[in-house]
């Protein structure tokens, strides 16, 4: 499709070198998510992020193959996906995470582990490639969208893999806000367990709020927390693969290290550094909360214009089986382990 790998620091640089190239698809980004924010605002169960990816894959579809595009929008959806991950680390608090991750951490690393097994045994069984049944995995068992911007460019997958992958789990997320509140009445959770079960096996933010606060109030304050909480898993996981793929390469240069490491985390984490020594006040939080969404709009804006529905075609449904078999296990082992763990 000749879109340049933005993970080779040569293809970096030779943006930085010429920018001009990028305008066209940057442009067509913005447009893109110009259009997706008020319709978020309007359907927040669903989200801005989730138009953009399928308003830029049917604008893909309308124009064609537009080699000027490709570009710019290649950098969105590698590039200003990273940035993202950086800025929303503006919103997280580490004392809190430490403080919430006491008590929820079996949960979060027993769901976790689920999901990553899952993705890996019925992805193959499955016969789906690495790249795609690890974004998969990842983003149901973590966060999501920002979990595929942190692993898409360490795993090398496709922007139809991250489109496919993200467009999966927001349809079981649309499950999850509907029958969470219903199963929660069912089976007599507290506010507690049911905050707990919807911030670990709930993927995007907006539909953890969706699916808490419709138990009450003090169930969903304490599933953002939670969901807050279990973004920071994103840190060791994308490192675990960063490693794996230097293992497979047989690779132990300092140049085959920087194709491979995450460094964008390194920022993440000093950026929630940063906001829980209290310099970034509140306010300053929320709103790089909310940059933070944009940002991943305007960067699935990019993933969607770069989508071939040719590809996704060929490829059929057997990820969609994959991400219900993997949401499965996930919203099942997280009830379980929290009804263990509370007796």
């Amino acid at each position: 499709m000749g879109v340049v790998d933005e993970a080779d620091p040569r293809s970096q640089s030779r943006f930085l070198r010429t920018p001009r190239p990028l305008l066209p698809g940057l442009v067509a980004a913005l447009g893109v998510a110009a259009v997706a924010e008020p319709l978020g605002r309007l359907a927040p169960v669903v989200g801005a992020p989730v138009f953009a990816i399928a308003l830029g894959a049917a604008a893909a579809a309308l124009l064609g193959e537009r080699p000027s595009l490709q570009p710019g929008a290649a950098f969105a959806s590698r590039t200003v996906l990273q940035g993202a991950i950086v800025v929303l680390g503006l919103s997280l608090s580490l004392t809190r995470v430490a403080s919430v991750g006491r008590t929820s951490l079996p949960v979060m690393l027993g769901s976790l582990a689920a999901a990553l097994v899952v993705a890996v045994v019925a992805g193959r069984l499955l016969r789906i490639g690495p790249a795609l049944r690890t974004l998969v995995g990842v983003g149901t068992g973590i966060c999501g969208a920002s979990a595929i911007a942190a692993v898409s460019g360490v795993v090398g997958a496709a922007d139809t893999e991250i489109a496919y992958a993200v467009s999966t789990i927001f349809a079981f997320n649309v499950v999850a806000v509907v029958l969470f509140p219903l199963l929660g009445h069912l089976f007599g959770l507290s506010s507690h367990a049911y905050g707990l079960w919807a911030g670990t096996a709930v993927n995007d933010t907006s539909s953890v709020v969706a699916a808490a606060y419709a138990y009450g109030h003090a169930a969903g304050a304490y599933a953002v927390i939670v969901k807050l909480t279990r973004t920071t898993m994103i840190i060791p996981i994308v490192l675990a693969l960063a490693g794996l793929r230097l293992r497979r390469t047989g690779a132990r240069s300092e140049r085959s290290l920087r194709r491979v490491a995450p460094w964008f985390l390194l920022w993440f984490v000093l950026a929630a550094a940063l906001n829980s020594t209290g310099v970034i006040g509140a306010s300053l939080g929320h709103d790089a909360s909310q940059l933070g969404v944009v940002l991943i709009t305007v960067a699935l804006a990019g993933v969607g214009l770069s989508t071939r529905f040719a590809t996704i075609r060929r490829t059929g449904a057997r990820p969609l089986l994959l991400g219900a078999l993997v949401w499965a296990s996930v919203a099942s082992s997280s009830l379980l382990l929290i009804w263990a763990t509370s007796t």
